[in-house]
């Protein structure tokens, strides 16, 4: 290719200096662009080094290095006393023009086909000052210092290679499986050693993991409505026949899941029985002793998400599920992200051992270990204390702002809204008026500075009862008291 025409094309170009990229890169990705675009075609010849330097005004080492990048990457061949050329083993390009006014642009639309899921959704996150959010803990209380510190020491003592120059165990460190399985016998009466502890990410990696490794396509999931959209996309993920029974002031109605399991084969049934979610009622003791009773009979998975258990304020609340499990049905699931912040991510799955050990080698497909170290900073404040400490602390917190929020919620909106003050858990299930339109009102509410949702995740074809989940464990007592004070206004 001759000076002239290979300077028309560069023409546009300009390299720039100020870039932390170098210039020779700068050059080797135009060439780059003008080859992929069809400009320069395979086997045509280059100017030198020197005469390009002389075209860009450039030294001609920066040249020569440019044209050596794209040698090693098989994009230039060079032969002594002929010069560079583009790679012959190059097809030719011929760039497409696509129909229509709008180009592909790749790095925002694939040029492959991805099949959409309606279940598949994710939520923006709350920037709002004020926030009646899901129910999620006060950052501010957690005992982050000491987290640090923990931290810190898991970096600077001895056995750094186990913890940082091999892999070890994918079912989660010794040590954070043996601190919590001493947490669950002492706090929730569970039975269990480090062998019937997996460690993950959070519920959902855990409920993600149970659906991978022992539902198959078509099996029959059993949970309540209204409940959980993150857990009811797994089970479509899954491919699971989901079926849903009604929950009422009592929790989930086991005659309906009974009257199920007498027709069809029931492989799992989803259950929070702490406190429902989204409703927050406790399931009743009859009810989950008849529930323990049935997976045994028709030989059904229990998941029980025990998302809230460590925040009960009237009375000793009722022990898991897996508590009263003498026949090895329920697989219990536990996490710190309500306990300390969302941001952390631990969790753990507890079950009989044969499962755990099957569930890490499905957890190896998707995460090779989990993080150690957070794990076994974790652990070393469950052993010392802090946690329990902690949990001693906020739930007197906890309790001072549930009992406040809801006399505000009574004393400013009685005429609005209707709701039943919780025995535990960080938020109230509140019901609207029908003539409110909860969409409306949290686009006012946002409007004004306050986050609350909008209520279309709690609603069902066979449910609808105008209600949203109200979270006052996060916001301070002034908060909670501007916040309901908007609430009023935008009504």
């Amino acid at each position: 290719m001759d000076s002239p025409i290979f300077k028309q094309i560069l023409n546009d170009f300009e390299l720039n200096r100020s870039l932390e990229k170098p210039v020779y890169l700068q050059l080797a990705d135009r060439i780059l662009s003008l080859i992929k675009t069809g400009k320069i075609q395979s086997g045509q010849k280059l100017p030198s080094s020197r005469q390009l330097a002389d075209i860009l005004n450039i030294n001609r080492i920066t040249v020569s290095k440019a044209y050596e990048e794209l040698q090693t990457q098989g994009w230039l061949e060079s032969f002594v006393g002929k010069g560079t050329f583009i790679s012959s083993y190059l097809p030719e390009y011929k760039p497409e023009t696509l129909q229509g006014s709008h180009q592909l642009i790749p790095q925002k639309q694939a040029g492959f086909k991805i099949d959409q899921k309606d279940y598949l959704v994710t939520f923006s996150p709350v920037k709002a000052k004020l926030h009646l959010d899901d129910g999620f803990p006060d950052p501010t209380l957690a005992p982050l210092h000491e987290l640090y510190r923990a931290y810190r020491n898991q970096l600077t003592r001895s056995g750094l290679y186990d913890k940082f120059g091999n892999y070890s165990y994918p079912d989660g460190s010794v040590y954070y499986r043996e601190a919590i399985s001493k947490y669950l016998t002492e706090s929730r009466g569970l039975k269990t050693t480090l062998k019937n502890i997996l460690s993950v990410r959070g519920t959902l990696m855990g409920l993600n993991t149970v659906c991978n490794g022992l539902i198959e396509p078509g099996d029959t999931i059993v949970s309540g409505y209204p409940g959980w959209g993150r857990a009811e996309a797994n089970f479509a993920h899954a491919k699971a026949n989901h079926m849903m029974i009604p929950v009422d002031e009592h929790g989930l109605v086991v005659d309906e899941l009974k009257k199920i399991c007498e027709k069809q084969q029931v492989r799992m049934v989803y259950v929070t029985p702490h406190h429902h979610f989204p409703t927050t009622v406790p399931l009743r003791i009859d009810r989950r002793l008849e529930l323990l009773r049935l997976a045994k009979e028709y030989q059904f998975i229990i998941f029980e998400d025990d998302y809230d258990f460590d925040f009960h304020y009237s009375h000793r609340p009722l022990l898991p599920l897996a508590s009263a499990d003498e026949n090895g049905m329920v697989i219990y699931c536990g996490s710190f992200s309500k306990t300390l912040s969302p941001a952390f991510r631990m969790g753990y799955l507890v079950a009989s051992e044969n499962v755990i050990e099957y569930l890490s080698k499905i957890r190896l497909l998707l995460d090779r270990q989990g993080d150690h170290i957070l794990d076994n900073a974790m652990g070393e404040i469950l052993n010392d204390g802090t946690v329990q400490r902690y949990l001693r602390k906020t739930l007197l917190v906890y309790e001072e702002r549930r009992n406040f929020f809801c006399q505000q919620l009574s004393d400013k909106l009685k005429d609005a809204v209707e709701f039943t003050i919780p025995t535990g858990g960080m938020s109230v299930w509140t019901k609207f008026d029908r003539s409110i339109d909860l969409e409306k009102l949290a686009k006012k509410a946002l409007s004004k500075g306050l986050y609350v949702s909008d209520g279309k995740a709690h609603r069902y074809p066979q449910f609808d009862e105008n209600a949203l989940r109200l979270g006052f464990a996060s916001p301070s007592l002034e908060e909670l008291e501007r916040s309901v004070a908007i609430l009023k206004e935008v009504l």
